[in-house]
């Protein structure tokens, strides 16, 4: 399998490094890779705001392609569907096989547990992330709605004089230092606490799961997948 990484950043290098000879191209612009190149997947590590150019570039050359970028809006991700009829994407907030355990956990448990619980997400990365919340934390918290029997409020961090509501979900997104990443989803109930954290001790794991998202998607028909489909 061919694999071109866009993005050449810190986790574009790490892929790089661990999918050895299987990456045949390291870019920041689909068109840099040369033309007489078979391309079997692209792999994106880059920034939102290229994400419109590659989804462009991909459905010209019908590369399948694996999306692990986060912080991009609404626009995009209808960009990224509309695509998705044309070539296969997995669209993946985190590539660590361990958060995406987590969902699946957090999809069992929410519907016992959100009677008599208070919920709350806490996530840390470290100073350099510019999107908050995390694409992750975002994953986590639709989730967690997707699985409780109705609509709760999501409070982003909180301050003043005010008691919280029971049907909230609390966000919060702390920076500082070279926190990898750190997600944990508290259930707080009455004299008991059930705390899922999943905790990220290098950009290694991510490049790990993103070559596995590769691996699933280069055979796939036109579809948006997540990978969740990788475990079905």
């Amino acid at each position: 399998m061919n694999i071109a990484v866009h993005g050449t950043g810190t986790m574009g290098t790490v892929i790089k490094e661990l999918g050895g000879e299987n990456v045949v191209a390291f870019v920041n612009d689909i068109n840099e890779i040369q033309k007489n190149l078979k391309i079997d997947v692209v792999i994106d590590f880059s920034h939102f705001s290229k994400l419109e150019k590659l989804l462009n570039d991909c459905v010209e050359k019908e590369y399948p392609l694996v999306i692990a970028t986060t912080g991009y809006d609404g626009k995009i991700l209808e960009k990224i569907v509309d695509s998705s009829k044309k070539i296969p994407i997995l669209l993946s907030s985190n590539t660590s096989l361990g958060i995406n355990a987590v969902n699946d956990i957090l999809e069992k448990i929410t519907p016992k547990l959100e009677e008599n619980f208070d919920i709350e997400i806490i996530e840390k990365h470290h100073n350099k992330k510019i999107d908050a919340p995390s694409g992750t934390a975002i994953t986590l918290l639709e989730t967690i709605q997707n699985s409780l029997s109705e609509k709760y409020e999501v409070i982003y961090g909180r301050e003043g004089m005010k008691k919280r509501e029971q049907k909230e979900i609390g966000v919060h997104a702390i920076r500082g230092g070279t926190i990898v990443g750190e997600h944990s989803i508290i259930f707080a109930g009455e004299d008991e606490i059930i705390e899922i954290t999943h905790k990220a001790l290098s950009k290694k794991i991510f490049a790990v799961g993103a070559l596995k998202c590769a691996d699933f998607i280069f055979s796939k028909k036109p579809n948006l997948y997540t990978m969740k489909d990788m475990f079905k």
